[in-house]
């Protein structure tokens, strides 16, 4: 017994020694869900993700503007390239052979070429998918901010009700400790026997042996919910949102919100990405039409036997073109054929997704409803239960205090409450899981 007493006065002061190194942060749920919104690796790693599509679009953008590179060359053919002629035109007999080359050894070009894309299905049709792209990417944060949320509102209230059950769990030790003084002054003085002390003693011992689980619970608690907000493990906090009477009387309108769709981030994403289908399919639908680019081309070239005129800039000759270059597609082995095919197999695939997604969120609304009505029914009824439990230990003391009682009632009257306690504190935990539940299923968490 003095060894768990040792490790419950151990752990019940770890709080009070953090407090040396920092000052404690008070927190509402409010500001826990800021705190997260700014600091959980996922959403900085979602607003990252937009960043980069951003930078992906700009590159699609740069598909419409002009492309314009410079070119600057030297050359020196160490073995030029040599042709084969009729030596009969050089004055060779009939039949011979003359090895010619026709490349001088040095040469430098300088030239600027610049080209426009006119018509290009498509980068037509990836220009007009920019602005949907992005609204993937934005909804797709929304969707990983909505899941911090709910994990930090749902890590917040298990943590208070954990403090709670830690606090009672003291004053109930203390009372039980009280409790077996008084018996085994009562022993020493001849009016109880031992089976009454060895029988307190044992709820002490329970009771101590709770209290450590509480606050390694407790400790759980706490660790969890910082992690979820992207907080230090050994910042101190003290949350300030501890009331559950008010929270649970907001709970009732929940009850009777209808289901929106719309509300759904997953919903909307699912309608962004068929949109996303729609323009893949056009995309290749367009790849069948010819492709239309302008482009022009300015420089200056010059060849000598010299090394030192081709470094000569005014020996060097000029040139330019300009045109226009169509490209027709005729035939690609029936690969854009089949890109089509598959885009539009991924729009039925989309659609089938959509339908479940919304039978899904009806189940979901449904059956968190369910779960939150039977909660709160539950949690009237533990409330009730604790209640009594109070009232009935209140009696057995009274009554063992004025002789009339015995300890077996106070002992059972204590385990009673405990049970009582720890079922209402269950309860609470459900409503709170299911409230958090519902809300998601509503899409309300944002």
């Amino acid at each position: 017994m003095r060894r768990v007493l040792q490790a419950f006065l151990l752990v019940a002061a770890i709080l009070p020694q953090k407090t040396i190194a920092q000052q404690p942060m008070p927190l509402s749920l409010e500001q826990c869900v800021e705190y997260a919104l700014k600091n959980n690796a996922s959403v900085k790693n979602a607003l990252i993700d937009t960043k980069i599509q951003k930078a992906q679009n700009d590159q699609t953008t740069a598909l419409a503007y002009p492309k314009i590179s410079g070119k600057a060359e030297l050359d020196d053919y160490t073995d030029p390239q040599k042709s084969v002629v009729d030596g009969q035109l050089f004055g060779g007999p009939l039949g011979s052979k003359k090895v010619l080359s026709f490349t001088l050894p040095y040469a430098g070009s300088v030239g600027l070429n610049a080209s426009q894309i006119l018509f290009d299905g498509s980068v037509m049709v990836a220009l007009q998918a920019r602005n949907t792209v992005m609204e993937l990417s934005r909804q797709t944060g929304l969707l990983t901010e909505e899941g911090v949320r709910y994990n930090v509102q749902k890590s917040y209230y298990a943590l208070v009700i954990a403090y709670k059950q830690f606090q009672i769990i003291k004053s109930s030790l203390a009372n039980a400790r009280s409790i077996a003084h008084d018996i085994a002054v009562t022993k020493e003085a001849g009016y109880a026997e031992k089976i009454d002390v060895d029988r307190t003693n044992v709820q002490v011992n329970n009771l101590a042996t709770d209290s450590l689980k509480v606050a390694n619970l407790l400790t759980l608690s706490e660790q969890a919910l910082k992690y979820n907000m992207g907080m230090a493990i050994d910042q101190p906090i003290v949350l300030t949102d501890t009331s559950f009477d008010n929270h649970v009387a907001k709970m009732l309108p929940l009850m009777s919100e209808q289901t929106d769709y719309n509300k759904r981030t997953e919903y909307q994403l699912y309608q962004t990405q068929m949109k996303l289908n729609q323009y893949n399919v056009k995309r290749y639908e367009l790849a069948a039409l010819p492709s239309l680019a302008a482009f022009a081309a300015a420089g200056y070239n010059y060849s000598s036997t010299a090394f030192s005129d081709v470094m000569n800039p005014s020996l060097y000759l000029s040139n330019s073109v300009v045109g226009l270059q169509l490209n027709v597609p005729i035939f690609s082995g029936l690969q854009r054929v089949n890109q089509l095919k598959e885009a539009k197999l991924n729009i039925q695939k989309t659609k089938n997704s959509i339908d479940n997604l919304k039978l899904g969120i009806d189940f979901q609304a449904a059956q968190s409803k369910s779960s939150l009505k039977n909660s709160l029914l539950q949690l009237d009824n533990q409330k009730r239960n604790l209640e009594l439990a109070n009232s009935v230990l209140d009696l057995a003391r009274k009554k063992y205090t004025a002789g009339v009682g015995s300890n077996l009632e106070v002992t059972q009257a204590q385990t009673d409450l405990l049970q009582s306690q720890n079922n209402y504190f269950n309860s609470l935990l459900d409503v709170i899981n299911a409230e958090a539940d519902l809300q998601k299923a509503l899409g309300l968490l944002k």
